[in-house]
Formats: C-alpha cells, structure tokens, sequence
C-alpha cells in the first residue's frame, strides 16, 4: 500500500488489431500489460498502479478510452509525463491527455456514457488493410432495413438475449441513448471501399459482447435472414437459445467516455 496517493485520469487512444483486448492475460500481449510496462520504464522507482475504465475485446480498438493513475508521488509537469509516456509507448497506443483528479473521483463508479462505432462494408472484398478497422460483410446488405432495425434498439428494453456469460447479478434492463447507421465519412483511407457505413450507440453501459451481439443481429436483417419482428421480440424477454452469430471484433470502436465528473 502507498503512505500517500496522487490520483490521475489518462486518456487514451489505440489500434486494437494485435492485442488480446485490454485486460492482462498470460502469454498474450494487452492493452493494459503493455500500458503497465511503460509505466515502470518511465516511473522507475516509483510506486503506481492502473486500473481501467473499459475491457474491450480482442482486436476492438479505441478512439478514445481511459485509465486513472494511482500513484506515491506527485507528477510535477503533466505535459512533460505525457511526452515521455508516448515516447515509450508502442506505436499503436498513445496518451492523449493528463488530468489530475481527487480522491473521490472513482474511473469504475463515477458516471459515464459510452459511445461505441461500428465500421462496416459489404459487397466485394476490400484490399487487406482495411481489415484492421472495418468488418466487410461479402453478402448484399439492405441498409434501408438495417436503419429500422438500429431505431428498435432505442430506449429501455431487456437486452437479455443481447449478452454472453451474464453473471446472476446482471441486470438485464439497460436503455440505449444512440442507435443509428449512417453512411462512414469519418474513417476514410486510400484502399478503403467506395462505400461504408457506421453503426454508432450510445448508452451508460453495455453487457458482455453486447454491441457485437446487436451488430450482429442487424447484419442478419440486412441479409433478410430475420425480420424487425424477430428483433422487437428478442428484446421483450431473454431468450431460452443464445444468440448463434456476433458480429467480428475488427470492426468495433470505443468511440469516446463521457465522464459525468
């Protein structure tokens, strides 16, 4: 245990597509294992510990996530730290900002919403670089009808059927703030498709694979496989059978954390 805590929220940023998600694991290399290294390089001696806001998945990426910083000693320059942090940070993590915080301020418990993207082709196969962001589904999608299913999801539902691996304690009810599919203009590359599209949603927490579950089932209406009548039924109850089809990992942006401080 520290004798005194210095506490600090970091922002960051990162391409997920050579991690096993944030959390540290054996044998694989992590967002928050790496994090952690370059902490010790750049602290020495010094006494510290993390602890993360979000968990994302294997190969999901961040345009903006968080981690505060318990720490035995006072950082005396913030923007010196954060250039030395990116300094020693691999290419594909960087720290965005530096902000102090008291005591009180809890990254696990202080109120937050989250905003999750999910970027999406269809039709032929893209060029290969494109697959560290962007999920190409090679079957014709309606997204007219992928739109109607998106507004479905807005407002207070039991998600249920929407989460893997739900704890006994896991509430089920959860209410969506944002969900919409609108045409991608914010992610854009030389060797991207001609066309792509965004899924983004909003709420102030999101079960276990739930976004991808939800994707997943929007991609399945684009294909005619279900209908919104199906997707207004999954959400009135948790269905017996667990969903069969998540959408890919690649594809999914921890968009931004809004933190209600």
């Amino acid at each position: 245990m520290f004798n005194k805590k210095y506490y600090y929220l970091i922002h960051i940023q990162y391409l997920g597509f050579r991690f096993h998600g944030w959390a540290k694991q054996p044998q694989v290399k992590t967002v928050h294992q790496l994090i952690d290294k370059t902490f010790k390089f750049v602290l020495g001696d010094i006494q510290f510990k993390t602890l993360g806001t979000s968990r994302t998945d294997a190969l999901v990426s961040a345009n903006h996530s968080a981690f505060e910083l318990f720490i035995s000693q006072p950082i005396k320059n913030l923007d010196v730290f954060l250039s030395m942090v990116n300094i020693n940070l691999p290419a594909d993590i960087r720290a965005i900002q530096v902000e102090e915080v008291d005591e009180q301020f809890n990254i696990i418990n202080t109120a937050k919403t989250k905003t999750y993207e999910y970027v999406f082709s269809y039709g032929e196969k893209p060029h290969p670089f494109s697959a560290s962001i962007m999920c190409v589904i090679q079957d014709q999608l309606d997204i007219e009808l992928m739109k109607k299913g998106a507004q479905l999801f807005l407002g207070t539902h039991n998600y249920g059927t929407f989460c893997t691996k739900p704890s006994a304690n896991t509430q089920f009810t959860r209410t969506i703030l944002t969900s919409e599919i609108v045409e991608n203009t914010k992610y854009t590359a030389s060797f991207f498709p001609e066309d792509s599209f965004i899924y983004r949603v909003s709420a102030k927490g999101f079960m276990r694979n739930q976004v991808r579950l939800m994707m997943g089932q929007l991609i399945l209406l684009g294909k005619h496989e279900i209908t919104l009548e199906d997707l207004k039924i999954m959400l009135m109850e948790r269905t017996p059978e667990p969903l069969t089809y998540i959408a890919p990992a690649s594809g999914l942006i921890l968009e931004k954390i809004d933190f209600e401080m």
